[in-house]
């Protein structure tokens, strides 16, 4: 096997193919080098900073999520920044706003094209299939690539599509993101060079059709029509107030609920007089997990979080902690913990509820009813606290500057001249107090004092 394996690998070095697929892969010997988020010394060829910085982006689950399911910004976002840091010249922000827009359309319009994607997932993780597509089409954008050539990139990008769920819950799932975004930046960088897929991929059932029981695409309305609408217009995303699975943040709401009922009745109620605790939930084999032992499997567990804020009366990153998961008390909570999955509760993140219900040892009962948690669609985060959100997680990685860079430049991103400003800042990590500056923070620190279009 192996000799046979050299010969006919020695024999496909003569074939155009390989040719195509060398010449990409030469371009990693040049200078070109894009930025690994909070890591200002550190630089890697665009589809590795792609996927590095989309694996963080799903580390800790803290993403986006859209309706139907999916994570969108993760796929998108990083390719994006990672390829304009390569481009002879520097695309404007509202350049990189239009592509990233076109990489979240590209996925709500396949996720649309499938009744099995509006629920709750059974084989695949979302973002690996319509994720891929979406990095390809954002780059193919930032690219400039010719429609012919767009329809190349999403046919590469289509056989670099779909990861199983088996990996949800495990270390592994946050490189379906960061896959996503690196594959879909490879295949428009191939399409840019003339390798070319089957233009067809998104139309037939052996194409893109082979992740979905119900694959039926429709055509697009014609932009000139006037017809044509975003996506976008219609639904907004949802923003995570905690590092979980999206419906995690039902239970949480609802078991933060019924400990505000026995508070508001007993006061200072012990948790120790709970004898059963109900979960209400919708049927869902991936977030389903009664004794979670990682930090994974606590963020995909309805009986975790529900614990974790009948005992905190918050969840938050520290929740998901070595320390805070081993605790004696939390793990006793755990042991109360029975799951029911009512039938008319859909697993839908747009028709799912969540209700909790406790029964202490006294008979006494309460109980609890999330239909929509703050954050959902339905009821989005105000800009105050979106921008708290982002504030609290970025200050752990850059100095104030950089936060208030970022903010500022995402803010006014479509009259920023050049996006590579966003990367600066970026790259703006805290320092130690005798740690002297560097150059490039005393080179960005300067443009706080300009006008964001200037910058």
């Amino acid at each position: 096997m192996m000799l046979d394996t050299l010969g006919v690998g020695l024999l496909g070095t003569r074939t155009a193919v390989f040719n195509k697929a060398l010449k990409y892969s030469q371009s990693f010997i040049s200078e070109d080098r894009s930025s690994v988020w909070g890591k200002s010394a550190i630089a890697l060829p665009a589809p590795y900073a792609a996927f590095v910085n989309g694996v963080a982006v799903h580390s800790m689950d803290f993403d986006d999520t859209w309706h139907p399911a999916t994570h969108p910004s993760g796929a998108v976002l990083p390719a994006l920044l990672a390829l304009a840091e390569t481009l002879p010249s520097q695309p404007s922000g509202l350049d990189l706003l239009l592509a990233y827009n076109v990489g979240i359309e590209v996925q709500g319009r396949l996720l649309r094209f499938s009744r099995e994607a509006y629920n709750i997932p059974e084989r695949f993780h979302p973002p690996s299939v319509v994720g891929v597509m979406g990095s390809a089409a954002a780059s193919a954008k930032l690219l400039g690539l010719s429609p012919s050539q767009c329809s190349h990139a999403l046919a590469l990008a289509a056989s670099s599509a779909g990861a199983p769920l088996a990996n949800a819950a495990t270390q592994t799932k946050p490189l379906h993101i960061g896959n996503a975004a690196r594959r879909g930046l490879e295949a428009a960088l191939l399409a840019k060079i003339g390798l070319v897929g089957n233009p067809a991929i998104l139309d037939i059932d052996s194409g893109f059709g082979v992740y979905y029981k119900d694959y039926s695409p429709s055509a697009m309305a014609d932009a000139a029509s006037g017809d044509f609408k975003w996506i976008l217009e219609d639904q907004d995303v949802a923003i995570k107030r905690i590092p979980a699975h999206l419906g995690m943040h039902w239970v949480v709401d609802a078991a933060l609920a019924v400990r505000g009922k026995v508070e508001n009745t007993v006061g200072n109620f012990d948790l120790s007089q709970i004898r059963h605790i109900t979960l209400r939930v919708p049927p869902s084999k991936y977030v389903n997990c009664p004794l979670p032992t990682t930090e994974h499997q606590a963020r995909h567990s309805f009986q975790f979080n529900a614990c974790s804020a009948l005992l905190d009366n918050k969840v938050t990153v520290a929740s998901f902690s070595e320390a805070q998961m081993n605790r004696p008390v939390l793990k006793a909570l755990l042991d109360k913990v029975k799951m029911e999955t009512p039938k008319d509760n859909h697993p839908s993140f747009d028709k799912m509820y969540c209700e909790v219900e406790i029964e202490t040892e006294h008979g006494q009962s309460y109980a609890a009813r999330c239909d929509t948690f703050y954050g959902h669609w339905r009821k989005p985060l105000s800009h105050k606290d979106l921008v708290e959100k982002f504030s609290v997680n970025a200050s752990s990685v850059l100095c104030t500057d950089g936060v208030e860079g970022v903010i500022d430049v995402v803010g006014n991103i479509e009259r920023v001249r050049e996006c590579s400003v966003l990367g600066s800042y970026l790259r703006m990590i805290k320092q130690p107090t005798s740690a002297v500056i560097h150059h490039e923070s005393l080179v960005i620190i300067q443009h706080l004092s300009k006008p964001v279009q200037q910058v």
